[in-house]
């Protein structure tokens, strides 16, 4: 799935704190290895959190407010308890008190209520159905405070943060975008909104808890088998809301259907088992979200009022960038998500500002979602730079190639491997881009008008701090490689075998790699496209440490820990992944209803360590941003502070009949700036610049410009009812 493009763009060869690339066998890495996890997954027999082994489980089911802002008046469990089957009722009068600190995990420490769907009771039952009806039986009386839980982009009391997600600034400003605005021949001001988002793995957020009292100096006090990209992040924060050693809080987690981010930091539902577990000492303790639950409970994509100006000459060379961000945060605990940052790195303009303005609301607390930052805030950018494509006159890709940087506009650093022309070019050649007719709603196919949309992508280079890796010998001689990263469906255990196998000039048939355990040696969380590159140093590191000290044919026994040191590469250079998406979408005549009909991703992503994983992650990022292009959006009422659209009924995903033919291919690299592997990071770019490229598609079928994503059959129809499109073509084709 390469293209063997030439490599005319890439730098001289560094390396990443001199080690060489020739230490790296090459037979595993670059192969197309099985998913080693992969049979026992098809079989039915991977043990996920809600389902592992244990003795005489107790379920418990939570029971969450009616009201979006006020305080706790009464808990009447009378009637739960009646049940036979109902063990105990939890509440905010008869749970420890935890130590301070995430204000989203202080489960029931008081009577507020911060928002619609919090949790203010745990029932706790023999049978999950027990759970659930008592769980309906408890009453729960209010005092009702006002609440706001509105985003509007005049609202007074927006605030700058002090950072954007992780530690961005807030705002930069780069020269005068206002002289460049005055300047211009060509000037484009328009409002872009991307809308709420929640996250919808395959397996909902679920933990089985046990609690021991009778734990033995040394072992663990708390027991968790948790859905989490992160167990030691789970760990780390249940021990100090409990007032534990860490190493007093045991979590597992071996297999995870699916984060996308939402897991990747712990949420409610942990605190609400851990409480419920240590109320029945002893007993494991099941709980798992309700699809209807995850969308209060478990973070969604915050929505963003975008305002994009872009100042340029009549050619399309910008002069000036301008992006302003709307978006929204919880009152109860603050996130900023970093919208506008990829617009600091993108295109060459002297002129530059960008600033991020949050709304805090009585709503529950937004967090992580696929490329949180890059998706909504490149759609806006994206769906921008194509209407100045209009504006000026020049084909869409050939404007974006012309707003190239020599370097990244916002350090001065030279880039890397900045490969996004020839993603351009290349995606453009294997599309067919050069035969299409720039003039929108001209080519109609029967029933259906037909346009295409192009986007650029990016995705920062990240690697995390942190990580140890622990290489040994056991019986055969085969090595273990363990590390307690998390495997949430990426074919991480594959990956990292294969990178294991190459360091340590071994078959790959000979590494077994354990993770997922808090009992392991400290990782990162399984996020931001950074775990093969932050786990993968970890494990060469080890792996050729161990080679270092015993050979070749190193004794059973021999073991070997190493944690990387910082990448010095970070600091003379900016590293990014780059990509170019294309999309071929149709427009009904008679309804309006769009439909992709195909897409095509082109990545510069460093080297591909495992292409079968590689393309199903970059696969699965270009569906989930076709399903952000045209179908997903939570509503919220604002009246009364909830989410109205809580299941997969009401809030639309990419299903097999909306999904198209996906190709995603890249271009053939090793970035040897970014570690040994020379890999950067593959799980979220795909996701980037794919709802931009399905709106200015949407635009180039009917003339119709969707700003609001995502682009519906009635936002083209309230454009325009009879879809302009129509009207400008032969009275053959008139309806």
């Amino acid at each position: 799935m390469s293209d063997p493009q030439p490599k005319d763009d890439q730098q001289d060869p560094q390396t990443d704190g001199g080690v060489p690339e020739e230490a790296l066998r090459t037979d595993a890495v670059g192969a197309r290895v099985a998913r080693v996890e992969g049979p026992l997954k098809v079989r039915g027999r991977a043990a996920y959190a809600y389902e592992v082994p244990v003795e005489a489980p107790l379920y418990a089911h939570l029971v969450q407010s009616t009201v979006a802002r006020g305080r706790v008046r009464t808990v009447d469990a009378d009637e739960a308890l009646r049940s036979d089957d109902v063990v105990s009722v939890l509440d905010h009068t008869n749970v420890p008190t935890l130590a301070d600190g995430d204000a989203e995990l202080a489960v029931l420490q008081s009577d507020a209520v911060a928002f619609r769907g919090q949790v203010v009771a745990v029932v706790v039952a023999r049978t999950p159905e027990a759970a659930r009806e008592g769980a309906r039986l408890v009453r729960v009386g209010y005092d009702v405070q006002e609440h706001r839980a509105e985003l509007r982009a005049d609202d007074p009391e927006l605030y700058a943060p002090e950072k954007v997600n992780p530690a961005f600034e807030t705002d930069t400003t780069v020269g005068s975008v206002e002289t460049a605005l005055e300047s211009a021949a060509v000037v484009l001001d328009e409002t872009y909104t991307t809308p709420y988002e929640h996250n919808n793995p395959m397996e909902p957020h679920a933990v089985t808890a046990c609690w021991h009292d009778d734990a033995a100096p040394g072992e663990p006090r708390l027991t968790l088998d948790a859905s989490t990209q992160s167990v030691h992040a789970v760990a780390t924060a249940l021990s100090g809301l409990l007032e534990l050693e860490p190493e007093q809080v045991h979590v597992r987690s071996p297999f995870v259907g699916g984060g996308f981010g939402s897991k990747g930091m712990p949420h409610a539902h942990d605190v609400a088992a851990t409480l419920a577990a240590r109320a029945n000492p002893g007993r494991p303790v099941r709980l798992a979200l309700t699809r209807q639950q995850m969308f209060a409970l478990a973070g969604y994509r915050t929505a963003t009022i975008q305002r994009v100006r872009l100042a340029a000459q009549a050619d399309g060379t910008l002069l000036g960038i301008d992006h302003q961000v709307v978006e929204q945060t919880s009152a109860l605990k603050e996130f900023a998500e970093q919208t506008a940052i990829a617009t600091r790195h993108m295109y060459a303009a002297p002129d530059r500002a960008t600033s991020h303005r949050l709304a805090a609301l009585d709503v529950a607390v937004p967090s992580w979602m696929r490329a949180p930052g890059e998706m909504p805030g490149m759609a806006a950018l994206e769906m921008a730079m194509d209407e100045l494509a209009e504006r000026t006159g020049v084909d869409p890709v050939e404007l974006r190639v012309r707003n190239e940087p020599q370097v990244d506009p916002e350090s001065g650093l030279p880039f890397g491997h900045r490969r996004l022309v020839q993603c351009l070019r290349v995606g453009a050649a294997r599309f067919g881009w050069a035969d299409r007719d720039p003039r929108p709603g001209r080519r109609r196919e029967g029933d259906w008008l037909v346009g295409t949309g192009v986007a650029a992508s990016t995705y920062p280079f990240y690697v995390q701090g942190g990580n140890t890796a622990r290489v040994e010998v056991t019986q055969g001689p085969r090595y273990r490689v363990s590390i307690g990263a998390a495997d949430i469906g990426t074919g991480a255990t594959t990956v990292l075998g294969q990178i294991a196998a190459d360091a340590l000039g071994v078959p790959v048939g000979l590494v077994d790699v354990h993770l997922g355990d808090s009992s392991l040696p400290p990782a990162s969380v399984a996020g931001g496209s950074s775990g093969t590159s932050s786990w993968g140093r970890a494990v060469v590191g080890a792996a050729r440490a161990l080679r270092e000290q015993h050979g070749d044919d190193a004794p059973v026994g021999a073991k070997v820990e190493h944690s990387p040191d910082d990448n010095p590469n970070l600091e003379t250079h900016s590293l990014h992944s780059f990509g170019a998406q294309f999309v071929e979408l149709g427009v009904n005549v008679w309804t309006g209803e769009p439909r992709v009909r195909r897409m095509l991703g082109v990545f510069s992503v460093g080297r591909v360590v495992n292409p079968t994983t590689a393309r199903s992650q970059l696969i699965g990022g270009m569906v989930m941003g076709l399903g952000g292009g045209l179908l997903e959006e939570s509503v919220r009422d604002a009246r009364f502070g909830h989410v109205v659209t809580q299941d997969l009924a009401s809030y639309h995903v990419a299903a097999h009949g909306d999904v198209p033919a996906i190709e995603a291919v890249w271009l053939d690299e090793h970035d040897s700036l970014a570690n040994p592997m020379g890999a950067r990071g593959i799980g979220e770019i795909g996701i980037v610049g794919t709802a931009a490229a399905v709106a200015n598609a949407a635009w180039h079928a009917t003339g119709s410009r969707v700003r609001d994503l995502p682009v519906t059959l009635d936002r083209l129809l309230d454009l325009d009812p009879d879809l302009p499109a129509l009207r400008d073509h032969p009275a053959s084709f008139a309806l």
